[in-house]
């Protein structure tokens, strides 16, 4: 990590508040052997009473990237009943849907398209484009728990299972990404920017949160944080009994998160998503410093694929090219220059992770 997050200090040994963080924290969050093991044991158990007299045990949600893949692998290897669950937002990538669709069929889950009107879906992340902020995501960040709540509430089922982890997302800085879940922004932006009139897009606040938590009862548990996981074990794994395919990067599954991940946050806003990624696989100890330094030497995209995906991003827009280029170009702005909650967010989710910390959240 380095000072491209603004907020990031050292202490007088050079080590970083992330990592220290990390050391501190986040390591007692990961697996810890036979407490993690007897954790998970209990976990399953409630899992399992829950979904007793229903189709299903638990949901979770597949991308066919590697965390959600192997997650479901370790939820079939659990012996749960399991609904796979994909929120398609009109990006995935053909190595994405054949991941998905191979995982499926060998390990013989059920599985769930949720599909989003893309008119209006493009619309709404195109004003994200033109806002000019890094949270071109927060659209499908937000319809993603949407989707999976709704399709667990419909079917009576009251755990979501999610590939979220610390092993391989233990450190992001706060200053690259906003709240996903601040429906004030989403709509601020999609107002002054925005088209067409949102009617089906499926929205996911903290209110609609609370909805789902203490009156339908919905937890989410975050699986690999139970298991010993190493990432490149679980891309072996899933390359020799899924032929699950590489897709080149972290979320390259979806075509305009490697987009944006490789191209839109380095040349516009400065930072590089990999040293996030890699500085959390160092302190997990599955990268050496040494070789996440090599890996940074090389830039995070190739100029002739960018030229090819940015003609697809805007074919995609139905804008022309000239027009994603003015857009790039114009100054970063962030959340703080749109109507947002951020303030009365941060205070909510204190209070409700004081009530509510437990080792499935």
């Amino acid at each position: 990590m380095d000072t491209s997050d603004p907020d990031i200090t050292f202490s007088e040994q050079g080590y970083c508040n992330h990592c220290t963080d990390y050391f501190n924290r986040i390591t007692h969050l990961t697996y810890q052997g036979e407490r993690s093991d007897r954790q998970l044991e209990i976990i399953v158990e409630r899992i399992r009473r829950a979904g007793k007299g229903r189709d299903y045990d638990c949901v979770t949600g597949v991308s066919g990237g590697v965390d959600s893949s192997y997650t479901a692998y370790v939820l079939k290897k659990l012996g749960l009943r399991t609904l796979a669950v994909h929120m398609d937002n009109g990006w995935n990538s053909d190595i994405a849907v054949k991941n998905i669709k191979n995982l499926s069929r060998v390990l013989k889950i059920d599985y769930q398209s949720v599909v989003l009107d893309w008119d209006e879906f493009r619309d709404l992340q195109l004003a994200f484009l033109h806002a000019s902020v890094p949270e071109i995501e927060t659209p499908t960040d937000m319809a993603i728990p949407a989707a999976l709540h709704k399709v667990a509430a419909d079917h009576g089922v009251r755990y979501v299972i999610s590939g979220g982890n610390y092993a391989t997302e233990g450190i992001l800085p706060a200053s690259w990404h906003y709240n996903a879940k601040d429906l004030k922004f989403l709509r601020g932006i999609h107002r002054q920017f925005g088209q067409r009139p949102l009617r089906t897009f499926p929205t996911f606040g903290y209110l609609d949160e609370m909805y789902y938590k203490l009156v339908r009862g919905i937890r989410i548990v975050y699986l690999l944080n139970y298991v010993p996981y190493s990432k490149a074990e679980a891309i072996r794994l899933l390359q020799e009994d899924f032929a699950w395919q590489d897709y080149g990067g972290k979320h390259f599954e979806s075509r305009i998160t490697g987009f944006v991940h490789s191209y839109v946050f380095p040349a516009k806003f400065g930072y590089d998503y990999r040293r996030a990624t890699l500085s959390t696989q160092i302190c997990a100890g599955e990268v050496s410093r040494e070789r996440a330094l090599e890996v940074l030497k090389s830039p995070p995209f190739q100029a002739e694929n960018i030229a090819r995906e940015k003609e697809y991003i805007a074919k995609k827009f139905e804008i022309t090219l000239q027009e994603l280029d003015e857009i790039l170009a114009r100054p970063p702005k962030s959340q703080r220059n749109y109507p947002n909650d951020q303030r009365k967010l941060e205070l909510i989710y204190r209070v409700y992770r004081r009530i509510f910390r437990a080792p499935s959240h």
